[in-house]
């Protein structure tokens, strides 16, 4: 997913309660948020909701937040994301990327209060922002060239890792 290969995407960021949603636009250029699915506790994975979304919208490509810990380690969120990565890769067909998504919760709350808005109730709305600044990142890096994170190979959570899925 680089700039020669301007995709629709379709950015997830993952949690407990709320899985904040962005699109790009078909150029590649845009990201802009498309809202949330809520979670229910003790449910499975909302997998085909994030298929009937990102179908809906036309994607043509996932971007996960991978949520490591401010070192830079995995958590038991980042399982069960590569898990459900991993899902989502073998029920459809759509290229799937990981990309680290370290402070983009707390990029989109400096962004909806420089924009004059309160955080205060809009929980959701956050959530769609950090997913917006997630793909935010993405585009800006295809635009040079560069692929972020790692594509999810297969369907058995083979994963490829590195900065530049082209590479060698």
């Amino acid at each position: 997913m680089t700039a020669a290969s301007a995709a629709r995407l379709f950015a997830v960021d993952w949690g407990d309660k709320r899985i904040g949603l962005a699109i790009s636009d078909e150029l590649g250029m845009l990201a802009s948020p498309v809202g949330i699915i809520a979670r229910r506790a003790g449910k499975r994975p909302p997998i085909a909701e994030l298929m009937r979304q990102a179908e809906e919208l036309g994607a043509q490509g996932y971007v996960f937040g991978l949520p490591l810990d401010p070192g830079g380690n995995e958590t038991d969120r980042t399982r069960e994301v590569r898990d459900v990565a991993a899902k989502l890769v073998a029920r459809q067909s759509l290229p799937v990327r990981l990309v680290d998504e370290r402070f983009t919760t707390s990029a989109a709350l400096r962004s909806i209060k420089e924009q004059g808005g309160s955080t205060r109730g809009r929980k959701g709305d956050v959530d769609a922002m950090a997913a917006c600044v997630l793909l935010e990142s993405v585009l800006r890096a295809a635009a040079q060239g560069v692929a972020l994170g790692e594509a999810v190979l297969g369907g058995a959570a083979e994963m490829r890792h590195g900065d530049d899925a082209d590479g060698p």
